[in-house]
């Protein structure tokens, strides 16, 4: 029986990568022609959101489910954050917003087959060990929220080794860019994702993945100093919420 359970779980991390894969190929030229200019990127977005996350959602078996406390309006910009802990995240968060958006991601995603071909072309890399490429980071998300897109940030900086730690410590990037651009910063839980497909080998499987969007916390009138404190009331609403839903 475990053998088959690990055949299964072998099969089901192969149907995943190519279900990566296979749309970028059907689409790669439409794909490769809207990453070109940053003016036609909505387009590159659209068909990320709805033939690309939505195919290897639905295709995983992992249903969406999202609960939104405060709606996100078209036309308005964001800063989007969420706790990480699956390659399942991106495609959720792609379903959570119809607002164009870009992920601002640790340059090593560069590496991966086919999907870091475009992740370059259409996302803000950071290198953390860098001050200048941190700085630089600020810098083209202002150009991209002039654009009226919106920015997400993964704000654990990556996924934690220990997959028993329930959330780990946020980093001050995404709420410092929120507050310089005043731009409503909007917290969302993910409950799901590292029990459908965490980054253990054999584990994971089909089922319901759901997320909540909370409401916003409004910018305008804090400054930097203020960083800290809305990054741990950011941080408190999201492990309560993982928390009170365990099990």
């Amino acid at each position: 029986m475990i053998v088959l359970v690990r055949i299964g779980q072998t099969l089901y991390r192969i149907w995943f990568y190519v279900l990566v894969a296979v749309p970028i190929f059907l689409f790669f030229p439409f794909l490769l022609l809207f990453a070109s200019k940053e003016e036609w990127y909505p387009k590159f977005f659209w068909m990320a959101r709805n033939l690309w996350a939505k195919t290897i959602l639905y295709g995983m078996g992992c249903f969406p489910k999202v609960t939104y406390d405060q709606e996100l309006k078209l036309g308005k910009s964001y800063m989007l954050v969420a706790n990480h802990t699956s390659m399942l995240d991106i495609m959720l968060m792609l379903y959570v917003s119809k607002n164009p958006f870009v992920f601002v991601g640790k340059k090593e995603l560069v590496k991966i087959p086919v999907f870091g071909f475009f992740y370059k072309r259409v996302c803000i890399m950071v290198d953390r060990d860098s001050t200048q490429s941190r700085t630089g980071v600020y810098r083209r998300a202002q150009r991209r929220l002039n654009q009226g897109l919106s920015i997400c940030i993964f704000p654990e900086g990556g996924v934690p080794d220990d997959e028993s730690i329930v959330l780990d410590t946020f980093k001050d990037g995404a709420f410092k860019m929120a507050i310089a651009h005043k731009i409503p910063l909007v917290p969302i839980t993910f409950y799901d994702n590292k029990k459908r497909f965490s980054f253990t080998f054999f584990s994971g499987g089909p089922g319901i993945v759901r997320a909540r969007v909370h409401a916003f916390f409004e910018t305008g009138i804090l400054s930097e100093e203020d960083k800290g404190t809305l990054r741990e009331e950011v941080r408190d609403i999201i492990y309560k919420d993982l928390v009170s839903t365990r099990g």
